[in-house]
């Protein structure tokens, strides 16, 4: 049964608070490793282990499974036939647990040929880490299994509670154990086994609330049902989609690790905060946009259908390029304030500086591909974000060759950023293409209102710098074994002195975006008292 507005409204906002949550610790795990790894080799060679791990999962796990699994899940709902959706879970669940079993195998025993892809600096420990967190997978699978299955009968809570468990038991165990293990790369390691255990645990009892049962089956009987076939069916051009998305973290790490110490994990630490910006913002839009356009789509209703999108590229407008332009002015105190610690030194803020000036030139880009993307998604059309996935992975990879020696990390950054751009051009032009919309209608206004945004970020940006040129020296004078004190003191008052700036701007030339997000707010005040 379809949730209703109000309870769908409820559903999201609690999940968006629980990913918001999620990104934010995520940003504090990546502090702890800062605190404890720095920029070292030692921290290349625990991202380089988890990456591997990791990449299975984004592609089978949390990406292709849930994607194909619902729909057929949500098909054997429907049909009301309580044996049949317990022979297909149990057959799928069978074949997840080989698969993954398998998977898990090869890589424990193929990482001494997998790990020199991406160099041989702490070869022995990297291939050690890799082998220690390839079970990763196993179990992070389980809990999108059990994700697929809840989100299906519209139960969220609990998938937005896993990766928040997740951070904090890793964060919790990179402290309590680093004394007693070799390094503090194995303490964190530990700290995301447990994690991913207690992912698919915490989910395990609301699946069986909600009256799923499954079992183990023969492997020939779960791979001849149909729904098993169904899912293999659907999981395929996914898989090819995501595929290409996630080679660009393979092609590009390898690059990095070859371009000195420090590169891989100053890279990691950069695209941390632009994944929490991304978070905050696109993503939430992007869940919210999908439904309506799919409902316009489905009506017919295309004016409403270009009205709802190009209101959707405004606010990622009005958000993104304010974020863009101060993080470019006060990257610097972001990341001192954040990461600076005895391991993570000048140095260390000097790689990862490079690399978030870069990729933090490329969050509207990004953004805006995670808001055009459900435009094709309320069609059924996979197909043209896949291909314009590829041509932008081309472009990531061509570039990052090019760019990767004279520019270090920031270079790589540069190839992603310049990538998300190729990927948003060729969405246009396919969006374009499609008979159900007319993407020169709006592309003026856009662009008009981009070129707003610019102008306004810029005047902004004044007061600020005229602030970084006199006071905060005084703070940093005041307490220098304080980082809290010497860079969030300022970087709030220059937040204060842009955000105020630019509201003004904003509410002088009653910009309708604005005027929106207020109503919106009074309307939230309204029901809160």
């Amino acid at each position: 049964m379809p949730l209703s507005p109000r309870s769908l409204f409820r559903s999201g906002a609690t999940l968006s608070l629980l990913t918001l949550t999620s990104r934010v610790l995520g940003l504090l795990r990546e502090m702890t490793k800062a605190a404890l790894l720095g920029t070292s080799a030692l921290s290349d060679s625990f991202s380089v282990a988890f990456l591997i791990p990791n990449l299975f999962r984004r592609l089978f796990a949390e990406g292709s499974i849930s994607a194909a699994f619902i729909p057929t899940f949500k098909g054997c709902l429907l049909e009301d036939d309580a044996r049949k959706t317990r022979e297909f879970l149990s057959c799928f669940f069978t074949f997840l647990s080989f698969f993954v079993s398998l998977a898990v195998a090869a890589g424990i025993i193929l990482a001494p040929l997998i790990v020199p892809i991406f160099g041989k600096t702490e070869f022995n420990e990297t291939v050690f880490l890799t082998r220690m967190m390839f079970p990763f997978l196993a179990f992070i699978s389980i809990a999108a299994f059990f994700q697929g299955i809840l989100n299906s009968v519209h139960v969220f809570t609990p998938s937005g509670l896993a990766p928040v468990l997740l951070n904090i038991i890793t964060i919790a165990c990179a402290w309590l154990l680093h004394p007693y293990t070799k390094n503090p790369a194995r303490a964190i390691a530990i700290g995301i086994l447990i994690g991913g255990f207690i992912e698919a645990a915490v989910q395990a009892p609301f699946v069986f609330k909600n009256g799923f049962r499954f079992f183990f089956t023969g492997l020939k009987t779960a791979v001849k049902n149909p729904g098993t076939r169904a899912v293999l069916r659907l999981i395929a051009p996914t898989i090819i989609g995501m595929a290409a998305y996630q080679l660009n973290d393979i092609v590009s790490t390898a690059l990095a690790r070859r371009a000195g110490v420090g590169i891989v994990s100053s890279l990691q630490y950069s695209l941390r905060l632009q994944e929490l910006m991304l978070g905050i913002f696109a993503v939430s839009i992007g869940t919210i946009l999908l439904p309506d356009l799919t409902e316009y789509a489905k009506s017919s209703k295309w004016d409403l259908y270009n009205k709802r999108l190009s209101s959707a590229l405004d606010i990622i407008t009005l958000i993104t390029i304010p974020v863009t332009f101060f993080s470019l002015a006060e990257g610097d105190m972001i990341i001192r304030l954040l990461f600076q610690s005895l391991t993570f030194d000048n140095e260390s803020v000097r790689l990862t500086l490079d690399a978030f000036t870069f990729h933090i030139s490329g969050l509207y880009f990004i953004a805006l591909n995670r808001i055009i993307a459900p435009a094709f998604y309320a069609r059924s059309d996979a197909a043209s974000p896949t291909v314009a996935g590829i041509f932008s992975f081309v472009i990531n990879i061509v570039l990052a060759a090019i760019l990767v020696n004279p520019m270090k990390g920031g270079g790589v950054a540069l190839a992603l950023s310049v990538s998300g751009a190729a990927n948003t051009a060729a969405l246009f032009i396919f969006l374009n293409k499609k008979s159900y919309n007319n993407v020169k209608s709006l592309l003026p206004e856009t662009f008009k209102y981009l070129i707003k945004i610019i102008l306004f970020s810029v005047i902004a940006l004044i007061p600020v710098l005229l602030f970084n040129k006199y006071l905060p020296d005084f703070f940093v004078s005041m307490n220098t074994k304080n980082r809290f004190i010497s860079f969030a003191i300022p970087l709030f008052i220059a937040l204060l002195l842009f955000a105020g700036t630019g509201l003004l701007l904003l509410l002088v030339t009653k910009d309708k975006n604005i005027k929106t997000l207020i109503g919106i707010f009074r309307r939230k005040q309204g029901v809160r008292r």
